[in-house]
């Protein structure tokens, strides 16, 4: 997906105190890009909507709990 991140808004938790999490930003409704808080200008990840949907799922299911 080589969509241009360099726009977007980008977003972390508000239970990020130490800046060691990732961002999150959308571009439009079928990108999500993902990257490491602590690295602005660094790469970030790209996700289709349906990809990222699958992966909050997971998330609030607790399947990624350690």
């Amino acid at each position: 997906m080589g969509a241009d991140h360099s726009t977007v808004s980008w977003r972390r938790s508000s239970y990020c105190g130490t800046g060691a999490c990732v961002e999150v930003a959308g571009l439009d409704a079928s990108v999500v890009f993902v990257r490491d808080a602590k690295e602005d200008n660094g790469p970030a990840l790209a996700f289709g909507s349906v990809e990222w949907s699958d992966f909050l799922v997971g998330v609030k299911s607790g399947h990624f709990d350690a």
